[in-house]
């Protein structure tokens, strides 16, 4: 077969490297990978090895946003994976690298690479370059508030028109530190990826240059049999973790870093992250919350800015492996441990954004096995209010979208969870709508369902146990006082026990939405959010 490919004899002796690429065309995220693949073709090629690409699918949440197709995307991740394995197991290849620039791309790969344990490299596919209007940036975040701001009579038709028109340029993934840009962060300090590879643009020369450097490195890796397992331990995960509590970075974190940790073998629990959280502050302003870019954070240190930060302050684990072949405390000399000055990207440690990590772990009756909340830029870290409920993300879209939100709410979207959904879907478009409508921190949302790296707000998910599977969230009642606290830990249900009781043994389970296909082969095997939503 592979004669048919061109092989020559001497080929047949060459290290057969994989390069597995999410290259498509739905959306910007993964746009401009095809020139990527090709360059690191030619760099495998010359470094004596023999490339044979493939490709994975992807589901591009920009676009599936608040639709019955944003079902797909947590699912793919686990299809991202499985393709790869297939791909690179079903070919006996010696290694491989993997492109990938969308949210499931980048821990769909991460977990392939810990599940084979065979050399490989992750690239990541870049990011996007702000969108322009008016001297003001802007982001694929910006048109989904603008849907709140022109129903609540804040914009007009001509302003929205504008907005959506230019929020996006050209090929790159979204580009604040939404839940791509948090990835390929988490890859690199990891050691899974380059070091200073993570926030490149997509478009931007040094990305071809970057792909190039790590097609050599796996090269080497194979060579030296540096295996996934070797870089990623415990150790290495508290490094990505930390840096990007320090980033500011999405709540997917929890969610698919506990599905990483598994696939790793590493030992790491939903509390690790609340442990870790402690350890360091956000020093990066970043939005959604903040006001700057991954384009803007790459220009003033990146991702090795913030581990040298954590090297001088002690909290670097310095002896991790990296696919450099080097130790990450042996990659960060000379690398500036304090931010440049004149520019407020990143904050000095002193000087930080918030004191702590703002990815906290809630737990209490709602969530007695943890739920997952942002609480960057709150003016209020609680809420006591009374329930809204809502069976479904568009419930609860129309009740907004029609002013029926009010100041002291709070919001419950339930049945979005791992099974009831099925897949978990992001809440992006609801928070958008809500802080357009101006009522970020005078109304929380809590879901079984999960949200968007780019939700801004008071915003808590991945309640477990969902309401699928009778959580306390599929008991409540509209009214319900529901008590929020982010300095305690806690999401609370004002009910007594015995009255949660009586409407437990009222409670039927729903009946599943799907019996078939790739949907209903994940509500019967998929498991609980706070374990990674794994197969």
């Amino acid at each position: 077969m592979v004669r048919g490919l061109g092989y020559t004899d001497a080929d047949m002796a060459k290290p057969k490297v994989g390069i597995a690429d999410g290259h498509a065309t739905v959306s910007t995220c993964n746009a401009g990978i095809r020139p990527l693949v090709e360059r690191a073709k030619k760099a495998l090629l010359s470094a004596g090895a023999m490339p044979q690409t493939f490709g994975f699918s992807t589901v591009t949440d920009g676009t599936s946003m608040g639709t019955p197709a944003m079902r797909y995307s947590l699912v793919s991740r686990g299809v991202i994976a499985q393709s790869i394995e297939c791909g690179v197991m079903g070919h006996a290849m010696d290694g491989f690298m993997a492109i990938g620039a969308c949210d499931k791309n980048q821990p769909g790969i991460l977990i392939a690479m810990a599940e084979m344990n065979v050399p490989s490299v992750f690239e990541y596919g870049g990011t996007i370059m702000p969108g322009k209007l008016n001297g003001r940036d802007l982001t694929i975040i910006d048109p989904f508030i603008a849907v709140g701001q022109l129903s609540a009579g804040k914009i007009d038709r001509e302003q929205f028109d504008a907005i959506e028109r230019h929020a996006c340029p050209g090929p790159g993934a979204c580009g604040g530190m939404y839940t791509a840009n948090t990835f390929s962060a988490f890859a690199e300090a990891l050691g899974m990826s380059r070091l200073r590879s993570s926030q490149l643009a997509a478009v931007a020369d040094e990305k071809l240059d970057s792909v190039e450097v790590s097609a050599r490195l796996l090269i080497d890796a194979i060579r030296d049999d540096l295996t996934p397992r070797k870089i990623i331990t415990r150790k290495s995960f508290e490094n990505a973790v930390k840096v990007v509590m320090m980033a500011g970075g999405s709540t997917n974190l929890i969610l698919h870093g506990m599905a990483i940790a598994r696939a790793a073998k590493v030992e790491w629990t939903i509390n690790d992250f609340e442990r870790v959280r402690l350890m360091v502050p956000v020093v990066c302003n970043m939005k959604p919350w903040g006001q700057y870019l991954a384009v803007d954070f790459n220009r003033v240190g990146g991702v090795p800015l913030l581990l040298s930060m954590l090297r001088k302050h002690g909290e670097l684990n310095e002896g991790c492996m990296t696919i450099h072949g080097k130790t990450m405390g042996e990659m960060l000399e000379g690398v500036p441990s304090e931010p440049p000055e004149g520019q407020d990207v990143v904050r000095p440690w002193s000087n930080p954004m918030h004191k702590h990590g703002h990815l906290a772990i809630l737990k209490g009756n709602l969530a007695p096995n943890g739920a997952v909340a942002k609480i960057t830029g709150l003016a209020n870290p609680s809420i006591t209010g009374p329930a809204r409920v809502f069976e479904s993300e568009e419930d609860c879209a129309k009740a907004i979208r029609a002013l029926k939100i009010v100041p002291g709410d709070v919001v419950v979207v339930r049945n979005e969870g791992p099974k009831g959904g099925p897949g978990m879907r992001e809440m992006l478009a609801p928070t958008s709508e809500l802080s357009g409508q101006g009522l970020d921190g005078q109304v929380a949302l809590l879901t079984d369902g999960r949200f968007s790296g780019g939700t801004r707000g008071f915003a808590v998910g991945h309640v477990d146990p969902e309401a699928y599977d009778g959580g306390v969230i599929a008991l409540i009642k509209d009214g319900d006082m529901i008590t929020i606290d982010a300095e305690r830990n806690l999401v609370q249900l004002n009910v007594p026990e015995e009255e949660i009781a009586r409407r437990r043994a009222e409670w039927v389970q729903p009946k599943p939405r799907f019996d078939s296909g790739v949907l209903g082969i994940y509500i019967r095997n998929v498991g609980p959010s706070s374990e990674g939503a794994c197969i």
